[in-house]
């Protein structure tokens, strides 16, 4: 039985109703196997991927505006997995993705509650290679840049996964990281644009910030 106590939520995104369970609250902590411990996720960060971050919220509202069907994404560091579920319901060949012992289970029963078929889920450390993940056109993300050594490994981690010709959408509450990831992107041989949000209030609480788009574009090598 579950040591952790939950709640479900319900709200729309781009006009749509979702249902998202969720933890009651974040003074929670249950890793009885040390699963968790064994990954690097401490008693005071255990319960962050289970929390509906404002962010979260931005980027979902943003892949619920533009057109994925049968585009190949990837989300990282998916939490709840509310990006997911959308673009999943709109299309999208989805693999979402977190190194949280407990992200599987909660994005399998979020699919559930917004009856969708299950989503494609791979737990993942950024800092260690994986050609079994594969490559994707679109990969997306939110508040991930909160610690000053995950902007080299998320980029070295995007630049693993992305197809030649790809695009990234990252949401950051301006956590201070932003542009030494862009830089980094760069070296990666991506463009970079920005769009300022105003503060303004989503369903995981207020939000300001920028979203990040991120793209490449290179010539398809001929066959030989």
């Amino acid at each position: 039985m579950p040591t952790y106590e939950v709640k479900f939520e319900h709200f729309k995104v781009g006009g749509i109703l979702y249902h998202l369970r969720s933890l009651l609250e974040r003074q929670q902590f249950s890793d009885p196997d040390q699963v968790a411990e064994r990954l690097g996720i401490s008693p005071a960060s255990w319960s962050l991927f289970g929390v509906l971050w404002p962010a979260a919220c931005v980027l979902a509202e943003k892949l619920s505006r533009i057109d994925l069907k049968g585009r190949r994404v990837l989300e990282v560091g998916c939490g709840l997995g509310l990006a997911s579920l959308v673009a999943h319901a709109r299309g999208a060949d989805v693999t979402a993705s977190d190194i949280h012992p407990l992200a599987d289970s909660f994005l399998r029963a979020n699919a559930t509650l917004n009856h969708l078929t299950p989503i494609p889920f791979h737990r993942g450390d950024w800092h260690i290679v994986d050609p079994g993940l594969g490559r994707f056109d679109l990969i997306v993300g939110s508040d991930l840049l909160y610690d000053r050594g995950l902007p080299g490994a998320l980029s070295d981690h995007i630049e693993r996964h992305s197809c030649g010709s790809a695009e990234v959408i990252l949401v950051d509450p301006d956590r201070g990281l932003q542009a030494r990831f862009g830089r980094m992107m760069g070296v990666h041989g991506f463009d970079h644009a920005t769009l300022r949000v105003a503060r303004h209030a989503t369903a995981g609480g207020s939000f300001k910030g920028q979203v990040h788009t991120y793209s490449r574009v290179r010539a398809e090598a001929a066959p030989a």
